[in-house]
């Protein structure tokens, strides 16, 4: 996502009066804006949605301590919706059959056929998909291709 489209996703949220999501989304502008300060430089997609996962860390994280503490469950509604809001902001996963084959090219490409390979492809993985690949599915897969 550009931080453009973050922007319209804003108004919209402005425009539909959806306090929830309007302020997850100034709080995504927000991280950007810093990156873009702290950096002098214009935040790229990955910057975006490099933020929007950090927040999703981060949210996820206060989710969880809501849930054991257990005494607010209007706050643990909240923190669940805007997990769900951040989620849909970030493009989809690369998973099933399109990361299977993926894997397959990566070990092909790299010649890995150890599992010392491991970290070689999964770095190579994450820096074919942007980071935006079901981790635990693809440890699995490449760990049961290589010996």
């Amino acid at each position: 996502m550009t931080s453009e489209q973050l922007h319209n996703e804003m108004v919209q949220a402005m425009k539909a009066k959806d306090k929830t999501r309007l302020s997850i989304l100034r709080q995504v502008i927000g991280e950007v804006k810093n990156v873009e300060v702290n950096e002098r430089r214009e935040a790229t997609e990955e910057d975006v949605n490099k933020q929007i996962r950090r927040l999703i860390k981060q949210t996820g994280e206060t989710l969880e301590m809501s849930i054991k503490a257990g005494n607010n469950q209007e706050r643990t509604d909240t923190l669940t919706e805007q997990v769900k809001i951040l989620e849909s902001l970030l493009p989809a996963q690369v998973g099933g059959d399109e990361l299977v084959a993926l894997i397959e090219k990566t070990i092909a490409e790299l010649g890995a056929t150890t599992k010392k390979d491991m970290g070689r492809v999964m770095g190579a993985l994450g820096a074919a998909t942007g980071g935006n690949f079901d981790k635990p599915a693809a440890a699995k897969e490449v760990g049961a291709r290589l010996a």
